[in-house]
């Protein structure tokens, strides 16, 4: 049998296996490449309450709406996408970030319908929806976060949301991530949490995060969805310095299929209850990072049909900003993401990444590695290379592709996964 014939018939079977997983939803009940152990247990965040509800508001009988109730004096900075198109929800926010307050403060997400590009309706319905949990929760309007996510181009049914207020403070509580992270899942097939805890100034700090994201994942200074808390004080000016640090190595380092989202929102409050001050400690902001890497990581491991997971390694490049360049050119190209998922080593549609890229790059410099295979070196083939090494090591489900420019210091990683058929049954779908 040759091994085109292995290859289309190894893609059949995932395609079997894919819809073996599918519920009434139409959703992969879990991705292969989900954490093994589950969602991780995640304490309690001292000044940080969750609830969740069924809004109804595009699937009947769904956990939809999630509120989180922070206590007075909480810190709040953010992130977002720089689309064009970006939601009202994205642009009320922005707004609202900055300075410290000794108010209390609230977000409120909801999953179905991303309100974005929904015009002066859309501006109405997040107005609406944060005015009425200022009322109910007794915090001012300018500290209530509004977060979408969902169908693009549908007006927003905020009244399934603002009627589900009374309920969602009732069973406001300690804990809950878990529901939480479930409360604003779309295609995701798993919820994603992580969870750190460090010592500092006598003190035990705890870092907790959730957040959401599956397909339209190539995120722009921002992410899909996520929400961090810490009960660590942190001024808010720090704090926004520290989070516009950590988001290039971690959510702006992931790509599932190139498109930034309209909605893609970081929210990271810290509340203070703790008593320990974090505003300038080092390992307080690399427990922060280490979290936000866990969620960034578990976005793409949910990538829309995702079977294989895709690490990519570039040095050598004339400074960093190239080496970005080439790891996101390999990462989001359709032919190297289709060649993995067939597990064929198609080692050329790399090199071909590579130059399209914009980056400086010389053929005669260039070297390739499929974990420690190395596969070109000084612009050719390596002459130690066997096709056969490559197709055993494609049938693993992480990949790391290393590749070195050879020209100078820069580097950089970048996470992605394969392309499967999944993927196109996902999205001809999302709105049936």
């Amino acid at each position: 049998m040759g091994s085109k014939t292995k290859r289309i018939r190894k893609l059949k079977r995932q395609v079997k296996d894919l819809r073996a997983r599918i519920d009434g939803t139409g959703l992969a009940l879990v991705s292969p490449l989900a954490p093994k152990g589950g969602f991780p247990e995640i304490a309690p965040v001292r000044g940080v309450r969750l609830a969740t509800a069924a809004g109804g508001v595009r699937h009947a009988n769904r956990t939809d709406l999630m509120l989180a109730e922070l206590s007075p004096g909480t810190s709040i900075a953010g992130v977002f996408t720089r689309s064009s198109t970006r939601s009202a929800s994205v642009l009320d926010c922005q707004e609202k970030i900055g300075g410290d307050s000794v108010a209390g403060a609230a977000i409120v997400v909801n999953s179905g319908n991303a309100n974005a590009f929904t015009g002066s309706d859309g501006q109405r319905a997040v107005s609406a929806i944060t005015g009425l949990v200022a009322d109910t929760l007794d915090v001012p309007e300018s500290r209530v976060f509004s977060c979408s996510t969902g169908v693009i181009g549908e007006r927003l049914p905020h009244d399934r949301i603002t009627s589900r207020l009374a309920e969602l403070k009732a069973g406001l509580a300690v804990g809950g991530f878990e529901g939480a992270a479930r409360a604003i899942m779309t295609t995701d097939t798993f919820p994603k949490g992580a969870f750190r805890e460090i010592p500092l100034a006598g003190k035990r700090v705890r870092i907790a995060g959730i957040a959401k994201g599956s397909g339209m994942v190539a995120p722009d200074m921002a992410t899909t969805l996520a929400f961090v808390f810490t009960d660590a004080h942190v001024r808010q000016s720090a704090l926004q310095e520290m989070l516009s640090r950590r988001i290039g190595p971690t959510f702006n380092s992931i790509t599932v299929d190139s498109d930034t989202s309209t909605s893609d929102t970081l929210l990271l409050a810290a509340t203070g209850q703790c008593g320990a001050d974090a505003s300038a400690d080092s390992e307080f902001e690399e427990a922060l990072q280490d979290v936000m890497a866990d969620l960034a990581l578990q976005v793409v491991r949910d990538g829309e049909g995702a079977t294989k997971l895709i690490g990519i390694r570039v040095t050598g490049a004339r400074d960093d900003t190239d080496a970005r360049r080439v790891a996101m050119a390999i990462g989001n190209s359709p032919l190297v993401k289709t060649a993995i998922a067939g597990g064929d080593p198609n080692w050329g549609r790399i090199v071909m990444a590579v130059g399209k890229s914009g980056a400086e790059a010389d053929r005669d410099t260039l070297s390739i590695r499929l974990g420690d295979i190395h596969v070109a070196e000084n612009g050719w083939v390596s002459p130690t290379y066997r096709d056969r090494d490559g197709v055993d090591y494609l049938k693993g489900d992480e990949i790391e592709i290393h590749v070195d420019l050879g020209i100078g210091q820069g580097v950089a990683n970048v996470w992605s996964c394969d392309l499967t058929p999944g993927y196109i049954s996902i999205n001809a779908s999302y709105r049936s």
